[in-house]
C-alpha cells in the first residue's frame, strides 16, 4: 500500500506558477504509476497528468499541455507538478493518485490510492 499527502497548492493571481507535491509513504513508490487530477466545485473529477512506473511516459490532459510538467522523485517518493502560466479555469482542488502498475492512465477509477487534495485558486 501507500499513502500520498499532496502540498504546495495556494492562491495566485493569473499567469503566475505553482508547484504541487505529493509526498508518498512506502518503499515500493517506484512501483506506481501516478497522476494528478483536479476538481472543481460542482464538477466531475478531471485527469490532469499522469506518469508510468517504469517507461516514465508522460500524459496530459490537452488544455495544460505546454503549461503544465509531472515528473517524479522515485529516491524521494515524491512527485511533482509544475504549473505555469496558470489560469482562472484551473482553479480546483488538486488530488495525485497512484496505481500498482506500470501503465499510467487516465480514468480515476483505475487509481487505487489518493491523496486528500490541495486547494490551488487562480485569481483573475
Amino acid at each position: 500500500q501507500v499513502q500520498l499527502v499532496e502540498s504546495g497548492g495556494g492562491l495566485v493571481q493569473a499567469g503566475g506558477s505553482l508547484r504541487l507535491s505529493c509526498a508518498a509513504s512506502g518503499r515500493t513508490f517506484s512501483s506506481y504509476s501516478v497522476a494528478w487530477f483536479r476538481q472543481a466545485p460542482g464538477k466531475e473529477r478531471e485527469f490532469v497528468a499522469a506518469i508510468s512506473s517504469i517507461s516514465g511516459v508522460r500524459y496530459y490532459v490537452e488544455s495544460v499541455k505546454g503549461r503544465f510538467t509531472i515528473s517524479r522523485d522515485n529516491a524521494k517518493n515524491t512527485l511533482y507538478l509544475q504549473m505555469n502560466s496558470l489560469k482562472p479555469e484551473d482553479t480546483a482542488v488538486y488530488y495525485c493518485a497512484a496505481r500498482p502498475s506500470t501503465v499510467a492512465v487516465t480514468d480515476p477509477g483505475e487509481y487505487g490510492f489518493w491523496g486528500q487534495g490541495t486547494q490551488v485558486t487562480v485569481s483573475s
